[in-house]
């Protein structure tokens, strides 16, 4: 359908209406079957808005045409969205149909319609004026109505920034009624200072550039005043008024975020809080996975006694395999530490350790424990559990206590021992697990065969490489260094003055049965560290240990030795014994953290050089 409008000619209406083609069909349609139609859905594209010529004189007003003007480049704006009505006449001519389209510019006829009525006003005299007078505040009070009813604020301004209007929604947010602002410049009274209290030059505030460079401003964060001097924090838009190319003022909407930003920042607080307190926790675990390996690296088995020396050759050498280990000793000889040891020694210590007190499993619950069951498979099995083998998958399971388990149960995990396949309680998928195997017991296992009270084959299986925990009653030379490391522990953990361990206090340990094994000597020196005073160690035996070696040479009591008063030579011996036995109390070694050095709390060098100078005087008085 081509165009015969001037300047059009070889356009067609598709070309012309490419934005709104759906329009364009129906009113087509509408007028070939009812012989017209009207829409205001035609919005002709601004790629060809510039060729029209067409200037329909039939929309000029009066004004316009004593001035010569008009409104054609009413076409190439887009301010109203129905800005033309088209009308679409049906034209049947020689059996051919075309289609006469009209348009109808709607602001040149509302202007025309205005000017119109104001001709018929000015000769209908001074009562049509006084009506038209009560119209046209009737409309401004409607649309003042509407501005009132907004929750936003509303300022509106000049283009002196000069406050013209003042909406309610304005007046609670900030405080003032509208006749303390309306005649002022709002800069001056909302928005003259920053949110820190430094001036807010009004050359750079953006409601005025909104109007005098002709463009939205929208700000996202800002702080208008109230009227009691206090901050409301708002986004605001500022939007310009221009009247035939010139800003005439603008029209400021905001909103009160002050909540929002609280909120968000109690957000952003809490983040940064949780990212703090993450990594927070990422660095004590890592301090608490290096302790954990610290306490479970072999090197840390404390002693120097041959029993203790075997241990840590037997784990050295079992360690790097995959073989089952049997560790045996008396309660509290340090058996779950050479588990420990064994694991981080080995190469599955990237893998778990899982660690299971069969002592403590209640007998019904023993194969729920170890294979895991799903929800239903007995009473209170609320949801599915992961068992002790499937945990330990690549890793290493720690059975603690393995004579407790029950005889009709041992069957079942020499299946897993030998197999490596299990099925959890209430289901027959069978599942695959790759774990080692150390166990521990403080029962003679090959009795218990004997007496049938433990499968012989279990025993075979679990006891591949045997290691056995002496106890401390054996290790006599292992309790001084022990004692020092407990102490220290203690002392840490607990918080005090680490006192000094004297060489009666050592004497008095090694004469001690410690029937309780390296746990008991734990809790002595946790109990002495709490009960110590001023640097002295409270060192309070049980009564009812009974000695396990004959006691060193009486030493002579404190008050005694305090009373009397020593010769220079007399001191001189002393010191010299006093160190001679804390290097015998070493082993010999002087400095390090398990030389004399360090149990006197001296610099070794100090001491080296304080044993020569002793040397060099015991020689000369020979």
């Amino acid at each position: 359908m081509p165009l015969l409008a001037s300047g059009l000619e070889n356009v067609k209406a598709a070309a012309l209406f490419s934005g709104s083609l759906g329009g364009l069909h129906v009113a087509t349609q509408a007028a070939l079957h009812s012989g017209f139609a009207w829409t205001r859905e035609l919005k002709p594209c601004r790629s060809v808005q510039p060729a029209m010529a067409y200037r329909p004189t039939t929309h000029r007003s009066k004004k316009e045409t004593a001035a010569g003007t008009d409104h054609g480049d009413a076409l190439a704006s887009d301010t109203l969205a129905d800005a033309f009505e088209c009308c679409l006449v049906a034209i049947v001519r020689d059996g051919r149909s075309f289609i006469h389209l009209t348009m109808i510019d709607l602001r040149a006829f509302y202007r025309r319609s205005d000017d119109d009525a104001a001709d018929t006003l000015h000769r209908a005299g001074l009562p049509e004026w006084r009506r038209a007078e009560s119209f046209f505040r009737e409309i401004e009070q409607r649309h003042r109505l509407i501005l009132s009813a907004a929750g936003e604020g509303i300022f509106g301004v000049d283009a002196n920034g000069i406050t013209t209007f003042v909406n309610p929604a304005a007046e609670r947010m900030l405080g003032f009624k509208a006749s303390e602002v309306i005649g002022r410049q709002m800069h001056s009274v909302v928005h003259h200072k920053h949110a820190d209290g430094s001036h807010y030059p009004v050359e750079q505030c953006p409601i005025y550039n909104a109007f005098r460079a002709k463009t939205i401003n929208t700000i996202d964060d800002e702080v208008f005043w109230r009227k009691d001097g206090k901050p409301v924090r708002v986004e605001y838009t500022s939007t310009p008024l221009v009247d035939n190319g010139t800003a005439v003022g603008a029209v400021i909407i905001f909103r009160d975020i002050s909540e929002r930003k609280q909120q968000e920042d109690t957000l952003r607080r809490a983040l940064e809080e949780n990212a703090t307190l993450r990594e927070r926790l990422e660095k004590e675990n890592a301090y608490l996975q290096e302790e954990i390996l610290t306490k479970s690296n072999h090197n840390e088995i404390l002693g120097t006694s041959e029993a203790t020396l075997r241990i840590l050759r037997q784990i050295d050498v079992v360690a790097a395999t995959d073989a089952n280990v049997l560790i045996t000793g008396e309660s509290g000889t340090g058996k779950e530490l050479v588990a420990g040891a064994l694991h981080q020694a080995s190469d599955r210590r990237t893998r778990p350790l899982i660690r299971v007190n069969c002592a403590a499993i209640p007998r019904e619950l023993f194969e729920s424990e170890f294979f895991g069951h799903v929800k239903g498979a007995f009473s209170g099995a609320i949801r599915d559990r992961v068992g002790r083998f499937e945990l330990a998958d690549g890793g290493t399971l720690f059975l603690d206590e393995v004579g407790e388990i029950p005889l009709d149960l041992q069957s079942k995990l020499l299946r897993v021992l030998q197999e490596g396949c299990f099925e959890r309680v209430g289901q027959e998928r069978t599942r695959k697990v790759d774990v080692r195997i150390i166990a521990a017991t403080n029962r003679d296992l090959k009795s218990e065969v004997e007496k049938g009270r433990f499968r012989e084959d279990l025993f075979f299986r679990l006891n591949v490489f045997p290691i056995e925990c002496s106890p401390l009653r054996h290790r006599r030379e292992d309790i001084a260094l022990l004692a020092r490391h407990f102490l220290r522990m203690s002392c840490r953990r607990i918080n005090v003055p680490e006192p000094r361990i004297s060489r009666a206090d050592v004497e008095s340990l090694e004469a001690y049965a410690w029937p309780g094994n390296a746990r008991e000597l734990q809790n002595v020196m946790e109990r002495a560290a709490i009960l110590s005073r001023n640097g002295r160690l409270n060192l309070n035996l049980p009564s009812g240990g009974k000695s396990s070696v004959k006691p060193a040479d009486p030493v002579l009591p404190r008050s005694s030795e305090e009373s009397r008063i020593l010769t220079a030579a007399e001191m001189e011996a002393l010191e010299i014994r006093n160190i001679e036995s804390a290097i015998e109390a070493c082993d010999g070694r002087v400095s390090g953290p398990m030389g004399a050095a360090h149990l006197l709390e001296m610099n070794a060098q100090t001491l080296y050089s304080r044993l020569r100078k002793l040397k060099s005087s015991r020689i000369s008085r020979a």
